[in-house]
C-alpha cells in the first residue's frame, strides 16, 4: 500500500509561484512513476506532469510547459511541482499520483494508469 500526502497549495496572485510537495510511503518509491494531475470546478481531472525514477525527460501538459517543473528526491520519498508564472486558469485541486508500473511513455499522461492517489491540495490563483 502506498500513501501520498500533498502539501504546498494556497492562494497566490497572477504571476506568482508555488511549490507543491508530495510525500510518499513505500520502500520502492524510487521505482514509481509519479504524476501530478489537477481538477478545476466543473471540469474533468487533467494531466499536468509526470516523472520516472531517474527524473529524465519528464512529461508536461502543453498548458504548463515552460512554467511548471516536476522533480523528485528519491532519498526523501518526495516529488515536487514548482509552479511559476501562475495564471487564474491554473486554479484547481492538484493531486499527486503513483504508478507502480515502471514503463515510461506518453501513456503516463493517462490518469487511469496510476494506482495510488493523494487527497489533493487546493491552488487558487487570483487575477
Amino acid at each position: 500500500q502506498v500513501q501520498l500526502v500533498e502539501s504546498g497549495g494556497g492562494l497566490v496572485q497572477t504571476g506568482g509561484s508555488l511549490r507543491l510537495s508530495c510525500a510518499a510511503s513505500g520502500r520502492t518509491f524510487s521505482s514509481y512513476v509519479m504524476g501530478w494531475f489537477r481538477q478545476a470546478p466543473g471540469k474533468e481531472r487533467e494531466f499536468v506532469a509526470s516523472i520516472r525514477w531517474s527524473g529524465a525527460s519528464p512529461l508536461y501538459a502543453d498548458s504548463v510547459k515552460g512554467r511548471f517543473t516536476i522533480s523528485r528526491a528519491n532519498a526523501k520519498n518526495t516529488v515536487y511541482l514548482q509552479m511559476n508564472s501562475l495564471k487564474p486558469e491554473d486554479t484547481a485541486v492538484y493531486y499527486c499520483a503513483a504508478d507502480i508500473d515502471t514503463a515510461w511513455g506518453l501513456a503516463k499522461m493517462d490518469s487511469y494508469r496510476y494506482d495510488y492517489w493523494g487527497q489533493g491540495t487546493q491552488v487558487i490563483v487570483s487575477s
